[in-house]
């Protein structure tokens, strides 16, 4: 955990970081990305904007997936509410239940 800004590449490696750690079929919060460096106490929510920002770049390589009310999102900004999980391009997954993960997630 760090005070200092994380970079970009920080941001990125603790999103795919913690989609791995949390598995197949498991979605995580943008909050917990910006809790993970900066911690409970320190200034996390100035980060959201970024790793929302960082998401959809990954989301556009098929690496992860933004959810919105426990659906893919479309195309473009993403308003609201969104939860993040692994995408067909996920790194590591490599295991074909990234369609599976996003079943399940629309079902809970």
């Amino acid at each position: 955990m760090t005070t200092a800004r994380p970079s970009d590449d920080e941001l990125t490696e603790a999103i795919l970081a913690l989609l791995a750690a949390r598995g197949v079929g498991r979605s995580i919060d943008p909050s917990d990305v910006a809790r993970r460096l900066l911690g409970d106490a320190g200034p996390w929510r100035a980060e959201l904007k970024r790793i929302r920002s960082l998401a959809g770049r990954l989301a556009r390589d098929g690496r992860i997936v933004i959810l919105r009310h426990g659906k893919p999102a479309g195309e473009g900004p993403v308003r609201g509410v969104i939860r993040l999980a692994r995408g067909p391009l996920f790194e590591g997954a490599g295991d074909g239940n990234e369609t599976t993960a996003i079943q399940e997630e629309e079902t809970r």
